[in-house]
Parts: structure tokens; C-alpha cells; sequence
């Protein structure tokens, strides 16, 4: 009998063995893969220019570090700008004036730049956009008695495979209300 519970004991323990082996190795496997392809990191430099006929009047530059393939990225510089957007109906109770039963939801005015960037081999394949957005400066609009911003926008966005260290323009708008044309252009420098 204690041959038997003895055999047992062995052929169970080669058993769970041989299957922490196989668990080991096929852990193993995937990290072995990872640890041939380095990532690399990349600097992505953004020019946002803005011309009249040929000539660049204006230029703004940003920069996105991007480590992780295929994560957004993004830059945000701008202004919360509050718009009403219901009314109170009169006198509140306490004194207090209409204005405080006034509900406001606020816009974000100013620049968003996006990315993400993923390798493919020896391709760089970006996904990037902007958007720029301003007040109008011109004459204030009025709808039902109540003062209402306008807000200018445009936006650009495209997807394109980039070679690092070349400039690409990932495209360009003309402004509606003047002669002027924005262009959104990327630079991808590698990093390490």
C-alpha cells in the first residue's frame, strides 16, 4: 500500500511539475516578443500657420511627447467662456434679482491640438487634428433680448504616415471671413 501511495505522490508531483513549466514558458513567450521590439519614443512639433496669399503673417508652435503607441495625446490652451442659456422668470424670494435663477453652460474657446502615433515596421502612421475657436470681435449678436457671443471655428484633422525629421502638413483651411489660410504642420523626432 505505501508503494502505491508512494507512486502516487510522484506521478501527481511530476504532473503539477511539468505544468508549472508549461505555464511558465508560455508566460515566458509574449515578453520574449515585447523585449525584441524596443518602443520608441517620439517629440511631435506642431506649427499652426496662418497666411495671406503666400506670405506666413503668423506662426504657433506646440510640442507632444509620445511614448506610448497609439494613445491620444493632446494640447489645450484657451478660455472657458459662459453663455446663459435659461432665464429666471422674475424676482426671486429674498430680494435676490432674476440674474441668480440664470443657468450658463460654458464653451471652451482657444486652441486643441490631438495625436496619437503608432509604428508600423519602419512607418510612423499620425492621427492628428486641431481645432481653433475664437469670439468674434464684430458687432454683438442679440436673440429674444439677450446678448449671445459668436464663435469662429475651424478645424483640420487628418491621418497620414510621417518620416521623422521631414515637416508634413496634415492640411489647411481657408478662413471664411477673410483672404487668409490656416495650415496645421507636424515635425516627428525621434527621441531615443
Amino acid at each position: 500500500m505505501r508503494k502505491i501511495m508512494a507512486m502516487s505522490l510522484l506521478v501527481t508531483t511530476m504532473a503539477l511539475y511539468s505544468g508549472v513549466k508549461l505555464a511558465q514558458a508560455q508566460d515566458s513567450t509574449p515578453k520574449a516578443e515585447q523585449a525584441e521590439k524596443p518602443l520608441h519614443a517620439y517629440r511631435l512639433d506642431f506649427s499652426l500657420n496662418e497666411l495671406d496669399g503666400d506670405k506666413k503673417v503668423n506662426s504657433r508652435h506646440y510640442s507632444i511627447a509620445s511614448d506610448v503607441p497609439g494613445e491620444r495625446q493632446e494640447v489645450k490652451i484657451g478660455t472657458r467662456v459662459p453663455v446663459a442659456t435659461a432665464y429666471g422668470a422674475g424676482p426671486v424670494s429674498g430680494g435676490a434679482s432674476a440674474l441668480s435663477n440664470t443657468q450658463f453652460q460654458y464653451l471652451d474657446v482657444g486652441t486643441h491640438i490631438w495625436c496619437s502615433l503608432k509604428e508600423h515596421g519602419d512607418e510612423l502612421e499620425l492621427q492628428a487634428g486641431s481645432e481653433i475657436s475664437n469670439i468674434d470681435a464684430g458687432p454683438v449678436h442679440e436673440t429674444n433680448g439677450v446678448l449671445a457671443p459668436v464663435v469662429r471655428q475651424i478645424k483640420i484633422s487628418g491621418s497620414t504616415v510621417v518620416t521623422p525629421g521631414k515637416p508634413i502638413v496634415i492640411g489647411s483651411a481657408d478662413d471664411p471671413t477673410s483672404k487668409r489660410q490656416f495650415q496645421l504642420e507636424v515635425t516627428a523626432t525621434k527621441l531615443r
